[in-house]
């Protein structure tokens, strides 16, 4: 019988700058909102209604400013904008209603991974980003109770950790290869016209399908102008993680009707099988299905057969010892991670010390230790923590002479 690992709530794990991962805090970026206790199919022809619907748009407005962020090519500001929406919201809930609603292109802004190459992020206006979060709650509640329960990104009651022990489960039940499936740009290749079939599954209000479609087409802003957008569903709104999950549902729904044991968060997918042999023709036919039915690429450079000791998966790897199967820490993620601590410890020399410790050097440690914690052995930890002190002490020293 398979063990099935969930957490009660949310947690916030910080693993984007060590994985190149962007989870964000929360499932969908609300633990609840008004539609979903109790009522998970709502008339579904009469869905833009609620995503109006004033209390769903306070809660939508209240996520806004907790993930606060950039502002987009219109330049407002999240206060900025709120100063804006006293005077216009009635007009722009309108448009909505009505469908003349226009989004903004989103601003390409580019983050460099943690491996190399860069990271391209779509920054919507923060109106936008208002209206996305006031559709994702409607829309969560209707597909997240269908969805898998080994998918676990961007999950309420799921977290990278539970992904993670469950790949533990499946190895200690014997199965001891991997099949390690990633997607060549996931967000730039989504199929437009596959996805919006997979939203019409349940999604019946045909205005909500086209303002959906309305995001996808709006166009990125960068150095040579604004871009069409004919495909893909750019990283940095509060709708992608969603539409990622109801568009590789489809990729969970064919692993369990094959009987196969998975773990997939967001992009990330890993399949546990007994044999390399078995693995290899998972792989070959499982890339199939995804290249033929989703329209996505699988990248063969990165995609691989091999031992999970050997993998890299969300950061963390795993090794055997006296037949117990335990996590470690990958050292790809240790390399990131010390990397980045450079990083801070030179841009540190210039500032006030007391502020570099609070507002620099203690978060980046803080999360990096709470989400790597499943996997550091007390050695591993005192040898960063007397690392981190001893720089510590030099940037003292140093600031002490200048």
């Amino acid at each position: 019988m398979r063990t099935v690992y969930t957490t009660e709530a949310s947690e916030r794990w910080t693993i984007s700058e060590q994985t190149g991962r962007n989870p964000g805090e929360l499932a969908y970026g609300v633990e609840t909102c008004p539609w979903m206790e109790g009522n998970s199919n709502p008339s579904t022809d009469q869905l833009l209604e609620m995503v109006v619907d004033p209390e769903n748009m306070k809660t939508a407005w209240k996520q806004v400013k907790r993930n606060k962020g950039a502002a987009g090519v219109d330049r407002r500001s999240i206060d900025d904008t709120k100063v804006y929406l006293r005077e216009h919201w009635p007009r722009i809930c309108q448009s909505l209603l009505n469908e003349t609603y226009r989004p903004y292109p989103v601003l390409r802004v580019e983050i460099p991974k943690p491996g190399g190459g860069v990271r391209k992020l779509g920054i919507p206006t923060v109106i936008d980003r208002l209206v996305q979060q006031a559709i994702c709650q409607i829309m969560a509640p209707i597909f997240d109770p269908t969805f898998s329960e080994f998918s676990y990104g961007f999950r309420p009651g799921r977290s990278a950790h539970d992904a993670i022990h469950q790949a533990q489960a499946f190895q200690e039940e014997g199965k001891r290869w991997a099949v390690d499936l990633d997607l060549k740009q996931f967000f730039d290749e989504v199929d437009h016209d596959i996805l919006m079939s997979r939203l019409g599954r349940k999604i019946k209000d045909k205005r909500l399908k086209r303002l959906i479609n309305a995001f996808l087409k709006a166009g990125v802003q960068c150095a040579e102008g604004i871009l069409p957008t004919d495909k893909g569903a750019p990283q940095g709104g509060p709708l992608s993680p969603l539409l990622s999950n109801i568009l590789l549902d489809d990729l969970d729904k064919e692993l369990e009707r094959r009987g196969l044991s998975f773990c997939r968060y967001a992009d990330d997918c890993n399949i546990y099988v007994g044999s390399r042999r078995a693995g290899e023709r998972v792989m070959d036919s499982i890339t199939r299905f995804i290249e033929g039915r989703l329209k996505l690429i699988v990248n063969q450079e990165k995609s691989a057969v091999g031992l999970p000791t050997e993998r890299c998966f969300l950061g963390l790897s795993f090794y055997r010892q006296r037949g117990r199967v335990h996590i470690a820490v990958h050292e790809k993620s240790l390399k990131t991670f010390r990397t980045h601590l450079k990083e801070l410890f030179r841009i540190g020399r210039g500032r006030n010390l007391e502020r570099f410790i609070t507002e620099d050097l203690n978060p980046a440690v803080r999360g990096w230790f709470q989400y790597f914690s499943i996997g550091l052995s007390y050695r591993m930890t005192k040898t960063l923590d007397f690392g981190i002190r001893r720089k510590l002490r030099c940037l003292i020293w140093r600031q002490w002479k200048g």
